[in-house]
C-alpha cells in the first residue's frame, strides 16, 4: 500500500490562508493523480493532527507545510505523533530551505513587477528563537540570492531581529533607494498582511500555489515512501 500523503500546515485565523493551502494541496493532487493526499493543522483549523491519523489507515508520511525547521517541526508535530501506532508515520523535514523555494519566490518578485536586474532584497520570515530554523533562513536567503544573482539579506517578521522594515532601511541608508521584500510565507495571513506595510519598492504575495512549492511537497514524500513493507526499525516511528 502506498503511504498517504499527509501535509501538516501550521495554522491560522485568516480564512484565505486557510483556502490557499488547500489550494496548494489540489496543485499536489493535480501532479500526482491518485495519490491520497490529507490536511491536518498544528492549530486554529480542524482537522487537528490525531484527527486527520485516526481517519486513515495504512502507512502515512506526514510532510510539514513550513519552511524552517524550528520548534514546530522538532517539538509539536512529534507530540502530536506520539499516540499513532508504532511503525505508521514518517515524518519528512520541513519544506524549506530548497532551490525550489528560491525558484518560487523568484517567481513572486517578478509577478510584483521587480525588474531581473534588480537589487538589493530582503527576505522576510515569520521568525523563531530556534537556531536551527534562523539556519534555515538564513541558507534560503543564500539560495535566493544565487538565483537572482543579488544580495539577500534575512528579516524576521517576529521575535530577534533584524525586523523587514529595519533591513529595507539598512539597504537605503547605503545608498539602495528600491529594495525589495520577498515574503517567505506560505500563505495569507497576519504576518503577510503586515509586511505590505513597509517601505519596500517590491512586495512579492506569498509562495502560495506556485507549482514549484507543489513541487517540493511530492519530492518531500517521494525521498521518504518507500513501501511500507521495506521499511523496517526506527525509519517509520510513532
Amino acid at each position: 500500500m502506498n503511504a498517504t500523503l499527509l501535509a501538516v500546515a501550521h495554522g491560522t485565523r485568516d480564512p484565505e490562508g486557510v483556502r490557499t493551502v488547500r489550494a496548494l494541496l489540489d496543485e499536489v493532487r493535480r501532479l500526482r493523480p491518485g495519490l491520497r493526499v490529507r490536511l491536518a493543522w498544528l492549530g486554529l483549523v480542524e482537522p487537528s493532527v490525531p484527527q486527520a491519523l485516526a481517519s486513515l489507515s495504512g502507512p502515512v508520511v506526514a510532510v510539514p507545510l513550513l519552511l524552517a525547521s524550528g520548534y514546530h517541526v522538532r517539538s509539536d508535530l512529534p507530540a502530536l505523533l506520539a499516540d499513532a501506532e508504532p511503525g505508521t508515520v514518517r515524518v519528512t523535514p520541513a519544506l524549506g530551505p530548497s532551490p525550489l523555494l528560491a525558484d518560487a519566490l523568484a517567481a513572486r518578485l517578478a509577478e510584483a513587477g521587480r525588474p531581473p536586474n534588480a537589487s538589493p532584497v530582503v527576505l522576510a520570515a515569520t521568525g523563531s528563537s530556534d537556531p536551527r530554523a534562523r539556519a534555515d533562513t538564513a541558507e534560503s536567503a543564500r539560495l535566493l540570492s544565487t538565483h537572482l544573482n543579488a544580495p539577500v539579506t534575512v528579516s524576521f517578521a517576529s521575535g530577534e531581529g533584524p525586523t523587514p522594515a529595519e533591513a529595507i532601511a539598512a539597504w537605503h541608508s547605503s545608498g539602495h533607494p528600491h529594495v525589495s521584500l520577498a515574503t517567505h510565507l506560505l500563505a495569507p495571513g497576519h504576518f503577510a498582511h503586515t509586511l505590505t506595510q513597509t517601505p519596500a519598492r517590491w512586495t512579492s504575495s506569498p509562495l502560495g500555489t506556485h507549482p514549484s512549492v507543489a513541487e517540493l511537497v511530492l519530492r518531500r514524500y517521494d525521498e521518504a515512501a518507500v513501501p511500507h513493507t521495506e521499511v523496517n526499525g526506527p525509519a517509520w516511528a510513532h
